[in-house]
């Protein structure tokens, strides 16, 4: 699979290098691309710069890693290369947003015509990094309103080394947020139901 990341913080980077050793070619982008040759070269081959449009018109699924104050810009740049991709939103508002919506409500108001679902956003890196891939799987929590979305990220979650579980709909993504319950929490998959229903209730 072709995966575009945006944004080449810790957590973009890190991604984009387990993207590629699970044997995916990536393109790599940020507000200024050519600054990433660093990144790039530890991709190799099968990793390359773009600017934001080409990377994500590249991908078949685009990981969407910027810091939020750049994020309305990058979807600027992106323009009509979103329509259709599936999204997976890592970033966290510093706050609450707007008339109390998620931060991944507010990108699906911004860029409608893309397939967006959150995840990787509720641990930093360097805590993925000491889970990825060792048992107990860590829970890596999903939230989206489309099916497709949901599927390409639980596959990319599972071929990263993690555990993929459902936790909503899209506005539910509050919750693994900047604030919410979920965020910063490190939780085995097996823990993950019972974490779930205290922190959601009944609404999944």
């Amino acid at each position: 699979m072709h995966i575009g990341v945006i944004g080449a913080g810790q957590l973009g980077a890190t991604l984009a290098e387990w993207c590629v050793e699970s044997g995916h070619d990536v393109a790599v982008t940020s507000r200024h691309p050519e600054r990433l040759g660093g990144l790039v070269g530890r991709l190799g081959e099968h990793g390359a710069a773009m600017p934001v449009a080409e990377a994500v018109a590249y991908g078949d699924a685009v990981l969407f890693a910027p810091d939020w104050p750049s994020a309305r810009e990058v979807i600027d740049l992106a323009g009509d290369s979103l329509t259709g991709k599936v999204v997976i939103d890592a970033t966290n508002p510093p706050e609450a947003t707007p008339d109390g919506m998620s931060g991944l409500e507010t990108l699906m108001r911004w860029a409608p015509e893309a397939h967006w679902v959150k995840a990787f956003n509720t641990l930093p890196a360097s805590v993925l990094t000491r889970r990825r891939g060792h048992d107990p799987l860590l829970a890596e929590f999903v939230c989206t309103d489309l099916v497709d979305a949901r599927l390409t990220a639980s596959k990319l979650i599972r071929e990263l080394g993690f555990a993929p579980v459902f936790a909503g709909r899209a506005d539910t993504a509050k919750y693994t947020e900047t604030g919410g319950p979920l965020q910063l929490t490190e939780v085995d998959v097996a823990d993950a139901t019972e974490v779930l229903a205290g922190v959601l209730g009944d609404y999944i």
